[in-house]
């Protein structure tokens, strides 16, 4: 296909990340792809609903026991009187009891198991004495109507059970079978290229040469998208060349809904993806006003035939692409596969230790987790805060978000913390 006419990037400061964030869930609205699909259960997991699941059915379907006891009227009860009920018969879940229980009798019954007709109260085996055939319950041990799960308690029929846009939970998927569901109707899975930028790059289990380096981020961005839900085309690693990367750049809007890439992107002599970038679209930002990740990408390369290809180009270091990634793309490619309500909401921690930090610019320090003396959690600065020590994240639980007009952090500040095992 032929490239639209180049875009011009003039020079400007860098945007705060609200403003980015702003900018670019205000570009993405409304676009990615519509189409759908039916897919198993099994294979449902991640996927985002198409359309919104009603129970077909009451949830539960029919009164049943919350515990293991006996089953019985409540009007049996009397206040300041002990009760003397007679056992009948038993229930267990699957094998209901069979006929009515009169008044003053009961059923022996198991957890799960539907309530009798007849009956409405379940006293737990251990708060009660059996002798024989006959039950005595002491004064003020339960009350009319305790244990017992009403029919539709969880979900009434017709009720919306899963809301469309939900990207698919382990919950959600036994909610789905709980009603008898065994497809789903989901949107397809966002097409997301991913190519790494650089000379400098060696693909694992290659020789490094002097000066080279292995390429890490792809193997670590592939996999945070595919933990997002989205299907991932891989490109592989492209030379400092912008004829190569124009080209692999071709591919990418060819076959993807959005683009990812590592490297070339800040002002170096031979970062040539934003130049590229900017001849197929058009460069909305390149630079963000944080640390680690300040440069970074965002814009929108044309399709003449179709919705625009967005792309996310992140910086080189590889801690510096994963915090702009989690922080500025994440929730943008989540909005384009479809996916409503699935912000993660930062954990509020006390901190351990002194961070020293500069005003001017969001920070974003890799923290470790603890439970404090106060019962709160602490975030302690885990390993060097370097953009490129990617050890530091391999034991650190999340990001602590310092804001921009922060100064240095002392012991027990109240900070925000983004977990890491929250964002999948």
């Amino acid at each position: 296909m032929s490239a639209p006419t180049s875009v011009a990037v003039a020079a400007a400061a860098p945007l705060s990340v609200a403003e980015a964030r702003q900018r670019i869930a205000s570009a993405v609205a409304g676009h990615g792809p519509k189409a759908c699909e039916v897919v198993d259960l099994m294979a449902a997991l991640g996927r985002v609903l198409a359309e919104e699941v009603l129970a077909p059915q009451d949830v539960p379907p029919h009164d049943n026991s919350a515990m293991d006891g006996f089953a019985f009227a409540g009007q049996a009860l009397v206040a300041g009187q002990a009760t003397r009920l007679r056992v009948v018969g038993r229930a267990l879940a699957g094998h209901p009891f069979a006929g009515s229980v009169a008044p003053g009798d009961c059923v022996r019954i198991m957890t799960g198991a539907m309530m009798p007709a007849g009956t409405d109260t379940v006293v737990p085996f251990e708060r009660c004495e059996q002798q024989d055939d006959v039950v005595f319950i002491a004064p003020e041990t339960v009350r009319a109507g305790d244990n017992r799960r009403r029919r539709g308690e969880d979900l009434a029929v017709g009720a919306v059970a899963l809301p469309a846009g939900r990207r698919l939970r382990p919950a959600d998927l036994g909610l789905a079978a709980s009603l008898g569901l065994s497809r789903l109707s989901v949107r397809r899975r966002l097409v997301v290229a991913l190519f790494s930028s650089g000379d400098e790059l060696r693909s694992p289990g290659e020789a490094l040469a002097p000066g080279c380096l292995y390429d890490s981020n792809r193997f670590m961005l592939a996999a945070t998208l595919t933990q997002l839900g989205c299907e991932v085309l891989d490109l592989g690693r492209v030379p400092d060349d912008p004829q190569a990367l124009d080209a692999v750049l071709r591919q990418a809007i060819e076959r993807a809904d959005a683009v990812v890439t590592s490297g070339g992107v800040s002002v170096g002599d031979a970062d040539h993806t934003r130049a590229v970038l900017a001849r197929h679209g058009a460069v909305d930002f390149w630079s963000v006003a944080m640390r680690p990740g300040r440069p970074f990408a965002f814009g929108r390369l044309e399709r003449p035939d179709r919705a625009p290809c967005w792309f996310f180009a992140l910086p080189g270091n590889p801690v510096a692409a994963l915090v702009s990634f989690q922080v500025l793309a994440r929730e943008a490619l989540l909005a384009l596969a479809g996916a409503e309500g699935d912000a993660v909401p930062p954990l509020a921690a006390r901190c351990a230790e002194p961070i020293r930090k500069r005003p001017g610019r969001a920070e974003f320090a890799r923290v470790r987790l603890s439970l404090g003396p106060d019962g709160h959690a602490q975030a302690q600065a885990w390993g060097g805060q370097s953009s490129a020590a990617l050890s530091a994240l391999v034991g650190a639980h999340g990001l602590a978000m310092l804001q921009p007009q922060q100064g240095d952090v002392g012991i027990g500040d109240w900070m925000d913390v983004l977990p890491f095992e929250g964002l999948c």
